[in-house]
């Protein structure tokens, strides 16, 4: 996005560019519902003053504001943009100026449920106050709301199963680069972040840049007219790959007999533990087939039995986990499954790293036999509101004819877009895992960082210590990581080349 020399004209051009906006996107969907473009009048912007962290942040926000002409859910299908005041005199925040600031773009999607735009000031479930910290940074914020899978509308249809939320997420992007020289902020720098669901989505918006599947559900939408790739995505524990996340939880705890989840808990049924057996050992083929290598070139798999140098390479994740958080000499000790060699740890008895851990999930963690998981939910229909999506589940239920489209369980996995040349996948990621996150297993962000590593993609991956499911606890390394990224991309007053070209 492009500062206006003149602070005044900010928001009346904007607001021209974006009554622009709509119309072409309307002439592009003729054939869509005819549904009247939203009245945005955005020149209503606040001027705000907010404390974080001991430093005064003056900022401008734009909210409410709907990214797509024909809204299936208005309250949800709209973004709120903050920028740091500065940058319509002139001025810079933490070295970033209207031309280079980078665009943060934050998902609070949990569960995959619905989530509204979020704002400065706002924390989603114990987490930072992640808009706040990004504008003490100098980033611009565009938090775009998504429809989610329990969303219906007044005839009780269906409006947000899948694949919704990554449309709108999708459609968000577009709007930002359709007007991107109507604010400060380079929508050239797009950065993504989410937690969860929240993680996966921006793992599917990383991987799926521009790729056709998508476009009917665009131009439905009316949608900007335009691109959808991003420069970076920041994807904390995602819960993504879920057509194999059933093996893939059993292969790591398929040991563990005992659950807990959230305080209801108990222990695994034998039908449950004949599930768990069936679906563990179904990964090594899955695994075995992906030709994953680690960074020296070494083959990746795993014997029938699940050892092998896959649950090696995830091992070693865990010990440099431990080893980042300087867990040595009496603070070791207290994990006796760590083995150490002059009280640093060296290795680990990989079943007593699970054991501590924990299960939380009972076998199917995802696929349910009855249909009852969050997943199921999201993969129903505007009729039906659960459906089966691996071949195991609905082999196993017995009940084929709840089985959703293929095509849809694909749009919900980044990973067969990574090797599909009509997806144009984000150059930098930031992956970040708990080691006793039990929500799914640690091969599901190994698997992910590993094949985009394979496809020469910048990756930071690694295990937090003792961290379970949550996100942004780490805020100072993710802008760093912001900062090192965006400080190796072309300078925008060489005429704003795309860097993910």
């Amino acid at each position: 996005m492009k500062l206006l020399d003149k602070p005044a004209g900010v928001a009346l051009q904007m607001a021209a560019a974006l009554a622009l906006a709509v119309a072409n996107t309307r002439a592009q969907t003729a054939t869509a519902a005819t549904i009247a473009a939203p009245h945005v009048d955005i020149t209503q912007h606040e001027k705000r003053v907010l404390e974080f962290d001991g430093q005064r942040v003056v900022y401008r926000a734009f909210e409410n504001i709907p990214y797509v002409s024909h809204p299936v859910d208005a309250r949800y299908q709209r973004m709120n943009i903050y920028v740091p005041e500065a940058y319509f005199s002139g001025g810079s925040v933490g070295g970033y100026t209207a031309e280079t600031a980078p665009i943060f773009l934050p998902n609070n999607v949990g569960g995959y449920m619905p989530a509204e735009p979020g704002k400065p000031g706002t924390r989603r479930g114990g987490m930072a106050d992640t808009i706040s910290a990004a504008l003490a940074h100098g980033l611009v914020v565009a938090a775009p709301g998504t429809r989610g899978r329990t969303l219906k509308d007044a005839t009780g249809r269906n409006t947000g199963k899948a694949p919704a939320a990554i449309v709108d997420l999708k459609a968000a992007v577009r709007f930002l680069r359709f007007n991107d020289q109507n604010l400060p902020g380079n929508a050239n720098l797009i950065i993504s972040n989410g937690t969860s669901a929240g993680g996966a989505l921006s793992a599917l918006l990383g991987a799926t840049g521009n790729h056709p599947d998508y476009e009917p559900y665009l131009a439905a939408l009316g949608a900007a007219p335009g691109r959808d790739d991003i420069f970076a995505a920041s994807c904390y524990c995602p819960i993504t790959n879920l057509d194999h996340a059933d093996t893939a939880y059993e292969w790591l705890f398929g040991d563990v007999v005992t659950y807990d989840n959230h305080g209801s808990g108990g222990r695994l049924t034998g039908e449950q533990l004949a599930v768990a057996v069936e679906l563990r050992t179904l990964f090594p083929d899955y695994v075995n087939s992906l030709g994953l290598k680690n960074p020296a070139g070494e083959s990746l798999t795993l014997h029938p039995d699940g050892s092998g140098g896959f649950r090696d390479y995830v091992g070693r994740l865990v010990v440099a986990s431990a080893r980042r958080a300087g867990v040595k000499g009496p603070a070791a000790e207290a994990f006796p499954w760590l083995r150490l060699e002059a009280g640093e740890p060296v290795g680990l008895d990989f079943g007593g790293y699970v054991a501590h851990a924990g299960r939380m999930k009972t076998p199917p963690a995802f696929d349910a036999l009855d249909l009852s998981s969050g997943e199921n939910d999201l993969f129903g229909d505007a009729q039906i509101n659960a459906k089966h999506f691996t071949t195991y589940s609905i082999t196993r239920s017995g009940n084929a004819g709840a089985t959703a489209d293929p095509a849809l369980i694909k749009m919900m996995n980044p990973l067969p877009y990574l090797n599909d040349p009509a997806a144009l996948a984000a150059p930098h990621w930031r992956i970040r895992h708990g080691t006793i996150d039990r929500d799914t297993s640690l091969a599901v962000p190994a698997i992910l960082a590993l094949t985009l590593e394979a496809r020469g993609i910048d990756v930071d991956f690694a295990l937090t210590w003792e961290r379970g499911h949550s996100g942004d606890y780490d805020l100072p390394e993710l802008f760093s990581w912001i900062d090192a990224i965006c400080a190796a991309a072309p300078n925008p007053a060489d005429g704003r080349q795309d860097p993910s070209n």
